[in-house]
């Protein structure tokens, strides 16, 4: 739960989320030398983790980096269960409540010389988890992190786009609207209705996988 201004809560979400992109494109040169071509979804991000839990700014700006953190829900017992697994989580302090999500995805997957662009998985399987509130129940602000395997982030920005527009069960609000890219990774961000508690922001940030983004 976030007590005081909600205001000051997304600003600070927001802002958390500019330096912790900055640390990714630090990191991700050392992430691209460690793994194979078409890494799955998963090696990439417990590697990205790892990377970031060494580096110092990213132990000043948080508490914790996480891989596969578990929110909580409460039955009317008020018993805890476990809401599912949020890829990577940026923990801002002991009241694991109040956390910065990333959903991660791949995008533009090579199979047997086709490729995919797994546009629909990232709305369905990753934007919509904020939506219902699986993930950040109660805060503002969401991430989504596109794994852009081919490195064509054309390709991957316009089958993300359409893929948007037609879900609608989305509750767009606005968007997508582009953002100031933090060094080369493309961003955007949408916003989102959800019943019966306040919108949420969701700020899109889209990674190569075949370019340094120091580049």
């Amino acid at each position: 739960m976030l007590l005081g201004d909600s205001e000051k809560w997304a600003a600070r979400f927001a802002s958390l989320d500019d330096r912790i992109l900055d640390r990714i494109a630090a990191v991700w040169p050392t992430l691209l030398d460690l793994l194979p071509g078409q890494p799955d979804e998963d090696t990439i991000t417990i590697n990205l983790v790892s990377l970031l839990g060494k580096d110092p700014v990213v132990r000043r700006l948080c508490h914790w980096i996480e891989f596969q953190f578990e929110p909580t829900g409460t039955h009317p017992t008020g018993a805890q269960y476990s809401k599912g697994q949020i890829d990577l989580a940026v923990i801002l302090d002991w009241d694991r409540t109040r956390y910065l999500a990333y959903e991660c995805k791949r995008l533009n997957v090579i199979y047997s010389g086709g490729r995919q662009s797994l546009a629909g998985p990232y709305v369905t399987d990753g934007m919509m988890r904020f939506i219902t509130e699986q993930y950040a129940e109660g805060l503002e602000v969401g991430c989504m992190l596109g794994y852009v395997l081919d490195g064509d982030l054309g390709f991957s920005m316009e089958r993300l786009a359409n893929a948007i527009a037609s879900h609608a069960a989305l509750n767009i609000l606005g968007g997508p609207v582009p953002m100031v890219p933090v060094h080369r990774i493309n961003r955007f961000s949408t916003t989102h209705s959800r019943a019966g508690t306040k919108n949420i922001e969701v700020r899109h940030a889209l990674l190569s996988h075949a370019l340094d983004p120091f580049g």
